[in-house]
């Protein structure tokens, strides 16, 4: 019988692995960090320096507002495409599937826009009057993991030999969102193919994960099997989106993923907090020279930024097919 394929391991990424931060060396992280997004588009990272009792008061904050009535909770909701405030149960659904998931969410983007030329791109952000402390805790977290996105991404720009801001000049005053995702108990009532999120990959550059409160995400392995990434406190998990994925032709893949519920945990409420680090609505996601090879072309056409996130919002439900 022939040894079956052995599935990579999701790497883990140490940021406290580092040199001095003025230094434009690439970090002693980042060719790890390069390696594990290219094996599985998935790595697992600490050292980060985001406080486990931020994400924890975030989580609990948000536990509180999605306790609230429907009524309460749809005055923070109707921004366009979903992309502030609140959306509501079963309203996204995953890229060519038509049932929606089994969950609710709420966004958080930039609280201020200091450039004029951005005033007006941005939807302001929703906040709850009656959970009081969720803003000051979903900003600060915020703030945390817009930091930690763009150590990530100068790190992957040095480990490619490009000038070091090449990506993450990209999402500085760029439009990252904040989600808080609650998804329910699941009913033996759902329509048949539901479930808490469909296959999907990510629109944006990167994405950081925290505070899940248990292991249903999984990943879909070169082997075409679904693998479970644990979910374990302190790590922040690391995925490539579909921008990325772009720019770099698809040198690092925007890995498909998805959310479920096991036996046990279908009676339970699972909470997370993924961080999107988008660029900003003009950034060019064009394929990158350095990621063309002599005689090759782009696997992808240009595109800004803006026109991406429309077709993908267009795509998943949550603006209108134009």
């Amino acid at each position: 019988m022939a040894e079956k394929h052995k599935m990579k391991p999701i790497r883990r990424i140490d940021l406290h692995t580092n040199q001095e931060p003025a230094s434009s060396k690439p970090p002693r992280w980042s060719e790890e960090l390069r390696i594990g997004l290219q094996e599985t588009g998935f790595v697992r990272v600490v050292g980060h320096g985001v406080p486990s009792e931020l994400i924890r008061d975030t989580l609990t904050s948000f536990e509180s507002f999605f306790s609230l009535p429907p009524s309460d909770k749809k005055k923070c909701g109707g921004a366009l495409g979903g992309q502030r405030g609140y959306t509501p149960f079963g309203l996204e659904h995953a890229r060519n599937h038509s049932i929606g998931d089994q969950k609710e969410f709420f966004h958080v983007g930039q609280e201020s826009i200091p450039q004029k030329a951005l005033k007006g791109q941005y939807l302001k952000n929703q906040w709850p009057t009656e959970i009081p402390e969720l803003k000051e805790n979903v900003l600060a977290l915020y703030a945390a993991l817009e930091e930690v996105s763009i150590q990530l991404l100068v790190g992957l720009a040095l480990a490619y030999d490009l000038p070091q801001h090449t990506f993450s000049e990209m999402i500085l005053n760029g439009n990252s969102i904040l989600r808080a995702a609650h998804y329910p108990p699941l009913s033996e009532s759902i329509e048949s193919g539901a479930m808490r999120a469909a296959p999907h990959e990510d629109i944006n550059l990167i994405t950081l994960l925290c505070g899940a409160t248990d292991s249903g995400l999984e990943i879909l392995t070169e082997e075409n099997e679904w693998r479970t990434v644990h979910a374990v406190e302190g790590e922040i998990v690391v995925d490539v989106g579909d921008m990325l994925a772009r720019m770099t032709n698809n040198n690092l893949p925007a890995t498909t993923h998805r959310v479920v519920a096991s036996d046990k945990e279908r009676a339970t409420s699972r909470y997370s907090l993924p961080f999107f680090a988008h660029p900003r609505p003009d950034c060019d996601l064009s394929v990158l020279e350095t990621f063309i090879a002599a005689g090759d072309t782009p696997r992808f056409p240009p595109i800004d930024a803006a026109g991406f996130l429309k077709e993908r919002l267009s795509e998943i439900g949550l603006l209108p097919e134009s």
